[in-house]
């Protein structure tokens, strides 16, 4: 698959308790881009955070593991990610999205 140099990032930001029909809504993404035939798609796990709540998320150990952050992020052409955001919109019902403009400077896979 090649990218052009200008694309689009989008950032998914969840909790990591976030379910879409039972499945982690992170894996729940990442599974639709990959059907999509998008690009990639990484997920990060936060070590702390805060969202529209204000409650804090951390892995001190008293509160060890509790929905900490959860980041998806999704380069790909423009024209690209219309369909997955719809699909986003769909599935999360807390979170946010981000879109902003990328410049891809370099995109290959080793052949096999």
């Amino acid at each position: 698959m090649k990218l052009l140099e200008k694309a689009e990032r989008i950032r998914i930001y969840i909790g990591e308790d976030d379910k879409h029909k039972g499945m982690p809504l992170a894996e729940a993404i990442v599974k639709e881009a990959r059907q999509l035939g998008l690009a990639g798609a990484t997920v990060f796990r936060g070590m702390s955070g805060f969202g529209a709540n204000s409650r804090i998320h951390t892995t001190k150990i008293l509160r060890l593991s509790e929905d900490l952050p959860v980041v998806v992020e999704i380069v790909e052409h423009p024209d690209r990610l219309d369909s997955l955001l719809d699909h986003l919109s769909d599935i999360m019902s807390e979170g946010m999205v981000t879109r902003e403009p990328v410049n891809v400077m370099l995109y290959r896979h080793a052949k096999k």
